[in-house]
């Protein structure tokens, strides 16, 4: 990546939508600017879990002025993911199909453990170079991540269910506070936390970082009241509930430091904070200056260097898990791309890079195109695009995780159950790469694929591939699959043909 060079994060989380600007310099991101503005989506979930208009309208709202921020930005400087409410949110479609167009730029929804993996990358970053083992938590407002980690590398990530803004709504819900609401409100915390104490056992981290909304919020309050600043004890936890039962309503808590957009998730927030110190002995949580927002903008730096990727790495670990044929995953992966690329076959510096990531994202599939197979042999590609559809894959995004489990659904069988996907031509291309590749590795040895000549009339959206009669002779039975194959592709938007010459 060149220095000098602007980069954008977007966080769209469940209480704030962020954004984070920052120019890539020797390694470094410097802040240019940061925008924060409290939508609090993740109070407009109703009770059959949908965003109502209002809390969508809210994010749209705040989506455009951000859009007004970024313009002039191109694709491949911004990213935008969102967190917990988009996860479950089921009309989420609808908010990101508009969202995505009123900022130009795509909206990533990722799960709980990758959110995990970048909140530690974030924080990991800003921290001093060292070997210590750390715990770093992330009160959001609908889920809380857990992570161990040691320098980089985190090596434990979980997400629960539990957040400032769910806490508030369902124990605070009038924003009343008394003794009985905090001890309901940690008893419940505690509950859905409790199966962290095994994964995350105090003899498996030296320093304990907690970072954005909530710990922020909390060490301010804690700072300019006398306790010392940039930690959080429980001491000074027990002092600050004391403060709002005393004051016995969120609108009448006269504390410094205290915002105004804060204050009415400040409930559940030190709720779900107390639950979290005391069943994991953390006696000092130190506030971190690293966030999501700061991982992902790291992350746009390392994927530059391919040999970094934490998504090929991810790949690596699911193909070793289900004991995945690796030498035949790679084998497909090979000729597969080889064949794309002939279907792109001129292309310009800026469509070069997009080609390189559609070869990427055929070498993933190509990779774990049998990881159904350790559940059965018998519609193995139904059970790996399931297995891809509900796996934590490090790295990835649910949609980016989805369109794999497609591409690996798609291998073999009937087209019809991806009538709407082929209508898009890039996923086309992909798909018949994968599957005439498949055809071609069929006997599990490297084919001769060099002398086959593939030509693509995006046009007529037609694809037609050519062999000698010499090859057709030494290869019957892959002739017999491809003659096939045209059949399959009859009732697609694209026609498939394959033809001899002498």
């Amino acid at each position: 990546m060149k220095h000098g060079t602007l980069l954008a994060a977007i966080d769209l989380g469940s209480n704030s939508f962020r954004l984070e600007i920052g120019r890539y310099d020797h390694g470094q991101i410097q802040r240019v600017a940061y925008l924060k503005e409290t939508v609090r989506q993740g109070n407009g979930l109703d009770d059959d879990r949908n965003l109502t208009e209002e809390a969508m309208q809210r994010g749209w709202d705040c989506l455009a002025r951000f859009a007004e921020r970024l313009a002039g930005f191109k694709k491949s400087q911004v990213r935008a993911v969102a967190t917990q409410t988009l996860r479950e949110a089921k009309n989420r479609e609808a908010f990101l199909m508009k969202g995505c167009e009123i900022l130009g730029f795509p909206i990533e929804v990722i799960a709980g453990p990758e959110e995990a993996r970048l909140i530690y990358q974030g924080v990991a970053h800003m921290l001093p170079s060292d070997n210590e083992r750390r715990l770093v938590i992330d009160i959001g407002g609908r889920s809380t991540e857990l992570v161990l980690g040691q320098g980089l590398d985190a090596r434990e990530t979980a997400s629960f269910r539990v957040g400032s803004v769910a806490w508030s709504m369902t124990y605070f819900p009038t924003g009343e506070f008394t003794e009985q609401a905090f001890y309901r409100a940690e008893i419940a915390a505690q509950a859905v936390l409790e199966e962290a104490i095994s994964a995350y056992p105090r003899d498996q981290w030296q320093k304990a970082y907690g970072a954005s909304g909530t710990v922020g919020a909390v060490a301010d309050i804690l700072a300019l009241s006398g306790f010392p600043e940039g930690e959080i004890s429980l001491e000074g936890l027990d002092w600050l509930v004391k403060c709002l039962v005393r004051a016995g309503q969120a609108s009448k808590v006269q504390l410094e430091g205290l915002k105004d957009d804060r204050r009415a998730v400040i409930g559940g927030g030190v709720s779900v904070l107390r639950a979290l110190m005391t069943l994991l002995q953390i006696t000092k949580l130190h506030v971190a200056q690293g966030a999501l927002r700061h991982g992902v903008l790291f992350e746009m730096v390392e994927r530059e260097d391919h040999n970094t990727d934490t998504r090929d790495l991810s790949i690596q670990r699911l193909a070793v898990r289900f004991s995945v044929d690796t030498t035949q995953g790679q084998r497909v992966g090979r000729v597969a791309v080889h064949l794309l690329q002939f279907m792109y076959p001129k292309l310009s510096s800026d469509e070069a890079t997009h080609m390189e990531r559609r070869c990427r994202k055929l070498s993933w599939a190509a990779q774990l195109h049998e990881v159904g197979v350790a559940i059965s042999h018998s519609d193995y590609h139904k059970h790996g695009a399931y297995i891809l559809d509900n796996a934590d894959l490090l790295g990835f995004s649910m949609p980016e995780l989805h369109r794999l489990g497609l591409l690996v659904l798609g291998q073999r069988g009937k087209l019809k159950k991806l009538e709407a996907e082929l209508e898009e031509t890039e996923f086309a291309k992909l798909l018949m790469a994968l599957r005439l590749s498949l055809i071609l590795c069929h006997a599990r040895k490297d084919p001769e694929h060099q002398i086959l000549k593939l030509h693509c009339d995006d046009h007529k959206q037609r694809i037609t591939l050519t062999a000698s009669d010499a090859w057709v002779n030494d290869y019957p039975q892959s002739t017999h699959l491809l003659k096939q194959e045209s059949a399959s592709w009859q009732k697609t938007p694209w026609a498939f043909e394959f033809v001899t010459n002498k």
